[in-house]
């Protein structure tokens, strides 16, 4: 049993101890009732406050924010291994493994001098890992998890992949025309506004991906924007937002960019 009070400093193996009494006969009641589906949407909330520790160059709090994600991993492996599917054990073999023989430059006879090169052989390993025969196969396991935008980009690079793309950042904008057009006419009630809508973003983010760009991280970058300008109009102002016009609203957001 660990020893709470006095250790100067807790291991991973303590982590694990911890982990199986939380989740024992006489454990925590509420970490016993969850599940892998109960805390799934914990797991992204962790990783997206990694995330955060990492934009905000807080080594503190980055430091913290990966112990929760640990913990994540921890969580589920514990009750993997209640159901007999697999433990931590087998977890750390599993990228272990991955790790050794995506990296046949470092652990093997490959020879691969640029980072292109080594995501080149990584893409086509785990191809063969994955069993993915055809370029449709590698567009199908995109996760479908994954948030709206990342989700478009990577299906558009895995489809580049095959040559499916335009030549140059032109062919994208002017889809972009194109299905702004779409959308237009759909509001008009001459088609579908959510598919049109959709088809926009993708074509958005197409533009992105010429740009090199992250389109989930240019959308957030932009909300945010919007808030940091949202509360300055509001500071600005003189009497509550609800209580001004549109026209005065616009002249306070115009001046709000103006200083910036």
């Amino acid at each position: 049993m660990i020893n709470f009070k006095n250790k100067p400093q807790y291991g991973f193996e303590d982590l694990l101890e911890i982990m199986d009494i939380l989740r024992g006969e006489n454990g925590c009641p509420w970490d016993r009732e969850q599940t892998h589906e109960s805390i799934r949407k914990n797991f992204i909330e962790e990783v997206y406050e990694a995330c955060e520790a990492i934009d905000l160059k807080d080594n503190t709090l980055l430091c913290e924010e990966l112990g929760d994600v640990l913990l994540q991993v921890v969580y589920h492996a514990d009750m993997a291994e209640d159901e007999g599917a697999f433990d931590i054990g087998a977890v750390c073999d599993g990228v272990c493994r991955k790790l050794i023989l995506r990296h046949p430059h470092i652990f093997g006879t490959v020879e691969a001098a640029t980072s292109e090169e080594v995501l080149n052989n990584w893409d086509e390993i785990k191809r063969v890992e994955k069993g993915q025969k055809t370029y449709s196969d590698t567009v199908e396991q995109v996760a479908k998890s994954l948030p709206a935008l990342m989700y478009a980009q990577k299906v558009q690079k895995k489809a580049k992949k095959a040559g499916f793309d335009w030549p140059d950042i032109s062919g994208a904008f002017d889809k972009i025309d194109e299905e702004k057009r779409e959308l237009m006419e759909a509001a008009r009630g001459q088609g579908c506004c959510e598919e049109e809508l959709g088809d926009l973003l993708f074509a958005v983010v197409n533009a992105a991906r010429f740009l090199d760009l992250d389109a989930e991280e240019a959308l957030t970058r932009a909300s945010q924007k919007f808030v940091r300008r949202f509360s300055t109009m509001e500071s600005m102002a003189d009497r509550p937002l609800d209580e001004l016009s549109l026209q005065e609203m616009e002249c306070l957001w115009h001046k709000v960019k103006q200083a910036e």
